[in-house]
């Protein structure tokens, strides 16, 4: 991956591509990898991918607590959870249980 592209949101959705399936990082955490910008920016990119090619999993993408914070922001109230079950990945009350087993960082983004 390069950070030579053509703008923040296109920097954001690279680093989400890469989110293995079953796990999840944090807004804060892709914002830190990327050297700019904040939390806040990164979700807001994440508002505009739906319909991105390739598409962008932002659904493994949720707060510093594990919370599913931008869950209101997908097609039903509930398909960032069932998605991410689909992957294994266990919530309850809108918050993933097992978060630190299941956080992502990326080690080497460049």
């Amino acid at each position: 991956m390069s950070k030579n592209k053509e703008n923040y949101y296109d920097l954001v959705y690279d680093l989400v591509r890469e989110v293995p399936y079953g796990r999840v990082t944090t807004y804060g955490t892709v914002a830190n990898a990327l050297a700019l910008g904040s939390a806040r920016m990164v979700g807001w990119a994440l508002n505009q991918c739906f319909g991105a090619e390739p598409p962008v999993p932002a659904h493994r993408v949720v707060n510093r607590k594990g919370e599913l914070s931008g869950r209101v922001h997908f097609s039903t109230p509930t398909l960032m959870q069932e998605l991410l079950e689909s992957e294994g990945i266990i919530v309850k009350d809108n918050r993933i249980q097992n978060f630190k087993s299941v956080l992502w960082t990326p080690d080497d983004w460049q």
